[in-house]
């Protein structure tokens, strides 16, 4: 296991962004209310989804027969997620927002997003996600890109699968705490940038600045992990 300390940039960028990206409110709690949405596979080819929530729990992996399915649970009338799907020929474009403005509350709110997605499609997904806690499973998915947008809270990503296609993953942080856990049956090249407060490595060797694991050299896929900005502290968990 490794573990470096790097300059405590994101003690400073935090509140900056924090007061940039989410006005404080003290937004009322009203009946819980559930919603839920479905897409059918049809001749999709691939999915790119694009997600944007203001502040909440997320949740996105696998366990559905369609293309997607999608829960909300929020208690806020106003949170109540503005859902737009559409088709480009064999390519389906879903994006989900938060209604209204990105904020943080305070209070007794709940907003909570459950995405299950299609282990057969392959998918593009941006995730952008102001505060609160987003657990990512995706690796039983065909992924072909990730990107990540944090906020304030902790990131729970999971990547360990078999996959058959290179693919990129980007985390952009703002504060809070990221745990990427990564393939073994895939190479991994993993680097980091910018004003991050610790990064804890495991089964991972450093390399001129970056990791990689056993598998990389001779691996015939490989998964490319870049963490840039602010993020308070990351952990990339190899197998």
């Amino acid at each position: 296991m490794n573990f470096r300390r790097l300059p405590a940039v994101a003690g400073v960028l935090c509140p900056l962004w924090f007061l940039a990206g989410c006005a404080v409110t003290l937004d009322r709690a009203g009946p819980t209310q559930y919603d839920t949405r479905s897409f059918e596979r049809g001749g999709v080819e691939e999915l790119h989804l694009d997600l944007d929530m203001g502040a909440g729990d997320l949740k996105v992996g696998t366990g559905t027969h369609k293309l997607a399915q999608v829960y909300f649970t929020f208690n806020v009338a106003e949170w109540k997620p503005d859902v737009r799907y559409g088709l480009q020929g064999a390519r389906a474009n879903l994006a989900i927002r938060q209604h209204g403005q990105h904020r943080a509350n305070l209070g007794s709110v709940r907003n909570e997003w459950d995405l299950r997605l299609s282990q057969d499609v392959p998918l593009f997904v941006t995730v952008n996600c102001g505060a609160g806690n987003a657990q990512l499973d995706l690796g039983s998915l065909p992924l072909r890109d990730v990107q990540v947008e944090m906020g304030v809270g902790k990131l729970d990503m999971d990547l360990r699968g078999d996959p058959k296609r290179d693919y990129n993953v980007h985390i952009h942080g703002g504060v809070g705490e990221a745990t990427v856990r990564l393939p073994s049956l895939a190479g991994v090249y993993a680097e980091a940038s910018g004003g991050i407060g610790s990064i804890e490595t495991r089964h991972l060797r450093g390399v001129d600045g970056h990791w990689v694991n056993d598998a990389y050299d001779h691996a015939k896929v490989r998964v490319h992990v870049a963490v840039e900005g602010g993020v308070g502290s990351i952990r990339l968990i190899g197998e």
